[in-house]
Parts: C-alpha cells; sequence; structure tokens
C-alpha cells in the first residue's frame, strides 16, 4: 500500500485526443502532476496496422519509464485496443477500453450499447470483446469514423461540415435503438456537441476522460497508487514528437481551466 508518490502520471495519444483525458484527470485529481506525450509525428494511429500500433506504444511507454512515472493511462482507444496489460515491469497500466465498457453498462437500460471509434478499434472488435465479457446479454454496435479524428485536429468542433458528418455517421447507430453511446477514440468528446446535438438527450454518452478518472480514484483510495502528499505545486508538462504551433493553440484550448506548465518537443 502506497502512502504517497509525487511522481508524476504518464499519459499519452497519438495526438491531441487524449488531452480530453488530461483534463479530466488533472481536474478531478489537482494534487497530482501529469506527463503527457502526445505522437503527432506518426498520427493517425487510428488507420496503421496492430503491429504498428503496439510498437509505438511500446517505444512510448518506454520513454515514459525513463521519465520515472508512476503510472501511465493510455489515453488513446486504438492503441489501448493493443494493450491490454495492467501492469508493464511494475508500472500500473491504465487503457480506456475496460473503464469504458463498464461505465456504458451501468448506465444503459436496455443494453443496447453504440461504439463511435478509429477503424482500427473497430477492426479489433475490442469494446465488443470486454463488453460482453462483463455481460453476454448486451447489443453492441460499432460505427468507424474515420473524418472525426482530422475535423477534431482541425479545431472544426463548431463547423457545419462537422454537423453533417456526424448525422451521416450516427444514422446507422440510431436505426439500431441505442441508449448510450461509447466516443470510442479520445478525440472524439471535441465533437461531443455535435454528437449531443445528433443523439438528443435520450442518449447516454460516455466518454473516456471520465471513466479512467473513476478507476484512478478507485485504485489511490486501495494503495495501488500513492498519492501526491509532496506540497509541491503540481506540474503538468506536455511533450510531442513533432513541433506545431497549431497543437500548442489546440491544447490551450482543450485544457481550460487546467494549463500546462511546459510544451516540449522529444525524441520518443
Amino acid at each position: 500500500m502506497a502512502d504517497q508518490d509525487s511522481r508524476p502520471i504518464g499519459v499519452f495519444d497519438s495526438g491531441i485526443g487524449g488531452l480530453t483525458v488530461l483534463k479530466e484527470l488533472a481536474l478531478q485529481f489537482p494534487h497530482e502532476s501529469f506527463l503527457y506525450v502526445g505522437d503527432t509525428a506518426r498520427l493517425p494511429y487510428g488507420s496503421k496496422s496492430p503491429q504498428t500500433i503496439r510498437k509505438y506504444s511500446e517505444q512510448i511507454i518506454q520513454f515514459l519509464e525513463k521519465q520515472n512515472v508512476k503510472a501511465i493511462v493510455i489515453a488513446c482507444n486504438t492503441a489501448s485496443s493493443q494493450v491490454p496489460e495492467r501492469e508493464i515491469d511494475g508500472l500500473p497500466i491504465y487503457n480506456v477500453i475496460e473503464p469504458g465498457s463498464q461505465r456504458a453498462l451501468e448506465l444503459s437500460s436496455g443494453k443496447r450499447i453504440g461504439v463511435l471509434a478509429t477503424r482500427a478499434t473497430v477492426n479489433s472488435q475490442a469494446y465488443t470483446h470486454k463488453i460482453h465479457a462483463l455481460d453476454p446479454q448486451a447489443q453492441v454496435f460499432d460505427q468507424a469514423c474515420p473524418l472525426f479524428v482530422p475535423l477534431a485536429e482541425e479545431g472544426w468542433d463548431a463547423d457545419p461540415v462537422t454537423n453533417l458528418i456526424v448525422f451521416r455517421y450516427l444514422s446507422p447507430l440510431l436505426q439500431n435503438h441505442i441508449d448510450t453511446l461509447i466516443l470510442g477514440c479520445t478525440h472524439y468528446p471535441i465533437l461531443k456537441n455535435s454528437i449531443a446535438r445528433v443523439t438528443g438527450s435520450s442518449i447516454e454518452l460516455v466518454d473516456s476522460g471520465e471513466a479512467i478518472a473513476q478507476w484512478l480514484s478507485r485504485d489511490f483510495k486501495s494503495g495501488r497508487l500513492g498519492p501526491n502528499k509532496s506540497g509541491e505545486p503540481r506540474r503538468i508538462d506536455i511533450m510531442t514528437t513533432d513541433s506545431s504551433a497549431h497543437f500548442t493553440e489546440m491544447a490551450q484550448r482543450i485544457l481550460k481551466p487546467a494549463k500546462a506548465d511546459q510544451y516540449a518537443v522529444v525524441d520518443v
């Protein structure tokens, strides 16, 4: 049981999407420090092969280990589908698929669950397998949305074009009378308002950041993770594998009211 641990929590994604998870964690755990890696030089992950996604993920995990983090959150559904381990080299690993699946089942009254995700996540059937393992009676309907990540990366969250594309992708799911919808890519909460306009208030939306925060909270209570009780101000450091003024601008927008202390470019 860990009494206290002032080391940062590592968080990674292919680009800006994981910042939606980082924001939620930063707000839920105001004393914890975070180190975020966005693999912007190699995004998107969603169109890559499983072997390549696994290789990139392992490289970033090894990089974060060298930064002496106390846990790693894989804030990327595509990477999560290829890294199912709960621990690597003794380090707690959190992926977004299991918490998201569990949260969807808690919220779903009719057990008719939709999943919006990248092609790689849909092809892996990671959500379908996890939901059925937790509740064999649940019905899962998934939809690949390859245009969502570029729209989110571009910052077109309130554009009329985005509204049309969201409607086009969601129409088949709505015909299946889903009652809960998993935003199965951490970029998608950036488009949450457009998605909610199409789904209406009768469909529950499941956001990876909120689901992961519940798991971290549980593990702080159980002692799997030690809280930061150093009394020092917490730090949020953001690292990318390619420099981009656009990334920094988008990151500042997504993270509000949280703020990053440093932006840096790194080689993983």
